[in-house]
C-alpha cells in the first residue's frame, strides 16, 4: 500500500544554505582532485557547466571549475571533451558542458530540432547545410574554414551575417555536428558519429526517463529541489517532472520541506540528505561567477542566501549598482561581498573596479570586524589572480 503523503517539515534556510554548499562542493577545499578526470568528475556531479562568451575576466566554464578544482588548468577540459570524451558540449538552459554518459537524455531535443526546425536558425537554407556537412565529412572544420559565404542580413541582434555559421549552429542542435574542441571560443566541428567513434546515434531516453534524469541531476547538486530550481528556463517539464516527484513522496524516497521565506513554493529533499551532518568550512573564501549553479537561478540565491545578485554587463553605468561584471564573493557559508573586476591581460592584473560589502559584512566596519574578512578575500583574490594570468 502506497505511503500516505507526508506532511512538510520546516527547514531553515541556515540548513537550506548547508544542504546546497554541501551539494555544489563548495564547503571543502578540493572536492574532486585534479587533472582532466576532476574536471569529468566535477560536470557528472553538476550535471552542466555553464559556457559564456563574456571575458572580461575568464569565461564562466573555466571558472566554475576553477572555483571546485583548486588545481585546474584549462588544458584538462580541453582533454576531457577533444580526448577522452568524457564530456560534450549540449543545450541545457543555456549551452553547457554535459557529461557524456547523459548523452542518450538529450537526443530527443536533436530528433525534434531535426523535425521541427530551430525557431534561432529558420534563415538557414538546405543549401547552406549541404554545403557545411560536405565540408565536414571531409574532416572537422571552423566557421575559419569558410571563406566563401555571401553575408545576409541578421534576423536577430544575437545572430549571424554568414549562412555556413549558422548552418554549423544549425547542425549542432539536431545532432548532426558536434563541438570536438574549442581554442577560445572559436569551435571546431565534427560529424556526432565520427567523433564518439559510434556506428548509430544512441538511443533517446523516453520523457519518463529525462523527467528522472532531471530530478536526479538536481538533487545531487542543489540538495533542497523546487519545481522552478529543478525546471530552470524550462516550465513545460514542470507537469511531467511533478509526478516523478508525487511517486517518489508516497514511497517515502523525497520528503516535502517547508524552506523559511519560501511562502508557497515547494521544496523536496531526499531523506539521506536532510538526516546528513555536513558543515561548511568557514575559512574557505571563494569567487564566484555570475553564471555559476549557484547564483544562476536568482530568486533561488535570493531565497536561501539573502542576497540578489544584478547582473548588469548590459545596464546602463549611472544605473548599475555592483558594477558592470560584478562577481559574489562566499565566505564559508555567507555571500560577504561582490568584486567587480576586470583583467588586464596586457599589465598582467586583476582590477577591482568596484568592491561591494554584502549583508552583515557590510555592518562590520562599525564594529571593527571587516578587517580580517578583507583579509581572507584579499588572499583568495591573489590566487585567482594567479589563475586569471595562468595557462
Amino acid at each position: 500500500m502506497p505511503r500516505a503523503p507526508a506532511k512538510p517539515i520546516p527547514l531553515s534556510t541556515a540548513s537550506a544554505r548547508r544542504i546546497w554548499l554541501h551539494a555544489q562542493r563548495l564547503d571543502t577545499r578540493n572536492p574532486f582532485g585534479k587533472g582532466p578526470r576532476a574536471t569529468a568528475d566535477a560536470v557528472a556531479h553538476l550535471g552542466y557547466v555553464q559556457i559564456d562568451t563574456i571575458n572580461v575576466i575568464e569565461r564562466s566554464h573555466h571558472h566554475i571549475l576553477f572555483t571546485r578544482i583548486p588545481d585546474y588548468r584549462r588544458a584538462d577540459l580541453r582533454q576531457a571533451q577533444s580526448t577522452d570524451k568524457t564530456v560534450f558540449e549540449y543545450w541545457t538552459h543555456a549551452l553547457a558542458y554535459v557529461p557524456s554518459a547523459d548523452f542518450r537524455f538529450f537526443v530527443a531535443d536533436m530528433k525534434l530540432h531535426r523535425r521541427e526546425g530551430h525557431r534561432w536558425f529558420q534563415t538557414v537554407t538546405a543549401a547552406d547545410t549541404r554545403k557545411v556537412m560536405r565540408l565536414a565529412r571531409q574532416s572537422p572544420l571552423s566557421i575559419r574554414d569558410i571563406e566563401d559565404d555571401v553575408l545576409r542580413e541578421k534576423d536577430h541582434a544575437w545572430a549571424s551575417r554568414k549562412p555556413s555559421r549558422r548552418a554549423l549552429q544549425l547542425a549542432f542542435f539536431t545532432g548532426a555536428l558536434t563541438i570536438s574542441e574549442r581554442n577560445g571560443m572559436l569551435k571546431t566541428y565534427d560529424l556526432m558519429l565520427r567523433h564518439f567513434g559510434w556506428d548509430k546515434m544512441p538511443k533517446a531516453a523516453s520523457r519518463r526517463e529525462i523527467s528522472t534524469y532531471m530530478l536526479d541531476r538536481a538533487l545531487r547538486s542543489q540538495g533542497v529541489v523546487s519545481l522552478d530550481s529543478i525546471c530552470h528556463l524550462d516550465a513545460p517539464r514542470k507537469a511531467d517532472i511533478r509526478k516523478v516527484i508525487d511517486a517518489r513522496v508516497r514511497k517515502g524516497a523525497l520528503v516535502p520541506v517547508t524552506v523559511d521565506g519560501a511562502g508557497k513554493q515547494e521544496h523536496w529533499i531526499a531523506p539521506e540528505t536532510l538526516e546528513s551532518d555536513s558543515h561548511p568550512d568557514l575559512d574557505l573564501v571563494h569567487i564566484l561567477s555570475p553564471f555559476d549553479p549557484l547564483v544562476i537561478q536568482r530568486k533561488r540565491t535570493h531565497l536561501i542566501f539573502d542576497y540578489e545578485h544584478r547582473f548588469e554587463a548590459y545596464v546602463p553605468k549611472e544605473k548599475r549598482k555592483l558594477g558592470y561584471f560584478a562577481l559574489p564573493v562566499l565566505v564559508g557559508d555567507t555571500i560577504a561581498a561582490a568584486l567587480d573586476l576586470k583583467t588586464d591581460r596586457k599589465a598582467r592584473k586583476v582590477l577591482i573596479q568596484k568592491w561591494t560589502w554584502i549583508g552583515d559584512a557590510a555592518a562590520r566596519k562599525a564594529a571593527g570586524l571587516r578587517k580580517e574578512l578583507k583579509r581572507q578575500i584579499e588572499d583568495e583574490l591573489d590566487r585567482f589572480t594567479r589563475f586569471q594570468l595562468g595557462d
